[in-house]
């Protein structure tokens, strides 16, 4: 191996190092430094700084890598079919996706802002808008209210989950049962 590809490598490893120990720290503690994100990932502040020019930098990547995980993880949901039953499949893996990350989201919506968070949520939120889509074209779903609404209750209820489930006021097994219970019955036709 070359000097510069081992060079590359350290530096790949220390960059994962830094999201993985950022993700940790803002897991904890949303409001997480960059001297203790630093000390976490066991680099020094001038390696962390070589990386991330900034605190905003460093959230904007780590919710970037957070993004698309999880649109990895949700590209297994099959969402053809019955749109109740794709609805129910997403909204189970969708949940758990957002409680397990959503100290990060409201971490980057603090740093980078509510637009940039939801342009970089726009493919997640597209995915759900378009089975809900399907249901209303179907008549399984209402369509009295728009699909926009609709995507905004059901990314309401998803991240009102999670922040009950981090304050202890819901547990994972309820939370299993109520937020799909709670998405069909705000969207299912009347």
């Amino acid at each position: 191996m070359t000097r510069q590809r081992a060079t590359r490598s350290d530096s790949t490893r220390n960059r994962e190092r830094i999201l993985d120990a950022a993700m940790q720290c803002f897991l904890a503690d949303p409001s997480a430094t960059m001297s203790a994100i630093a000390e976490a990932a066991g680099v020094g502040r001038v390696t962390l700084y070589a990386h991330f020019e900034s605190r905003t930098a460093l959230v904007a990547a780590l919710f970037r890598r957070t993004v698309d995980e999880s649109d990895a993880s949700l590209e297994s949901v099959n969402l053809d079919g019955d749109p109740a039953a794709a609805l129910d499949a997403l909204t189970r893996s969708s949940w758990r996706i957002v409680a397990r990350f959503h100290a990060v989201l409201g971490t980057a919506r603090d740093e980078l802002g509510e637009d940039a968070v939801r342009g970089q949520m726009e493919h997640a939120l597209g995915r759900v808008r378009g089975v809900i889509e399907r249901g209303r074209a179907s008549g399984a779903f209402r369509s009295d209210q728009s699909a926009d609404w609709l995507t905004f209750c059901y990314l309401a209820i998803v991240h009102g989950a999670a922040d009950e489930i981090r304050n202890g006021r819901l547990t994972d097994s309820d939370a299993t049962e109520w937020v799909p219970a709670t998405v069909a019955s705000i969207v299912t036709a009347p």
